[in-house]
């Protein structure tokens, strides 16, 4: 199934294979994927989250232009370190907005270094790649932002049905998977939705590795500022370590793993 996106609101996916758009990079990363991470956010993304601390990825083509040598060429003089430490993440924005060209290049870095790569991504798109496009992919950190549809919509201006056919799909592939849930005040805190949701997860099985529960900041409002969009989560609080830790127990009562 292809998935179209109404080109009035949202940049379409980009199709080519050989090159891309890369919103920015950030090297030694802890908290993208296991061990320390060289992250490449690419440009472009069809949600508008209400708690989104990078609006300024959402458009497409505000990113830099690159081609499969640059992103290899990003990677290079680190390649033997990252075999070691970790690896690569692909995020974003949305990575599956260009996927021809961010699996050309994850099957690039593949190929030439055999590093551990992880797509962190909504999982929206995945109806426009075929399956031997997670080849190069060793873990998928799927975010799953709500289990209720409404809600989820409410929150991302996007349907909750693609991402949960994704998972589906993971599971499929035999894809390990680490579930990303942020949890907002007065959004995805309720006792009822954290235990819909670790009920959810607990159905994938031994395809989920982990559960990250990732507290509601406000890092990200001066770029709504700056972008001069309306934020309507700058009143939100950040959740308390007791509140963030009640959720975990939620989902580790399902023997999930938990961070």
């Amino acid at each position: 199934m292809t998935i179209a996106l109404p080109s009035e609101t949202f940049d379409g996916p980009h199709q080519a294979a050989c090159h891309g758009f890369l919103h920015s990079v950030e090297s030694g990363a802890a908290v993208d994927g296991p061990g320390m991470r060289y992250v490449f956010f690419m440009a472009g993304c069809m949600f508008r989250c209400l708690y989104c601390h990078n609006p300024d990825t959402w458009k497409l083509h505000n990113g830099r232009r690159v081609e499969v040598g640059d992103i290899l060429s990003e990677i290079d003089s680190l390649a033997g370190f990252l075999k070691f430490a970790g690896g690569v993440t692909f995020s974003g924005g949305e990575p599956l907005m260009q996927a021809p060209f961010v699996g050309a290049a994850a099957r690039a870095i593949k190929a030439r270094y055999g590093l551990h790569i992880a797509l962190d991504t909504q999982g929206f798109l995945h109806g426009n790649v075929t399956d031997d496009w997670f080849d190069p992919i060793d873990l998928v950190m799927l975010d799953i932002k709500h289990a209720d549809p409404a809600k989820y919509r409410a929150l991302t201006a996007q349907p909750l049905q693609p991402t949960l056919e994704c998972a589906d799909r993971l599971v499929r592939l035999g894809k390990q998977m680490r579930i990303r849930y942020v949890l907002v005040p007065g959004w995805t805190d309720a006792p009822d939705e954290v235990a819909r949701m670790a009920d959810l997860v607990a159905s994938y099985g031994p395809s989920v590795e982990q559960v990250e529960v990732l507290p509601f900041h406000q890092l990200g409002t001066s770029k709504w500022d700056k972008l001069g969009l309306e934020y309507k989560l700058r009143d939100t609080p950040t959740p308390s370590r007791d509140e963030a830790d009640a959720a975990r127990e939620v989902f580790r009562s399902r023997g999930l793993i938990v961070s």
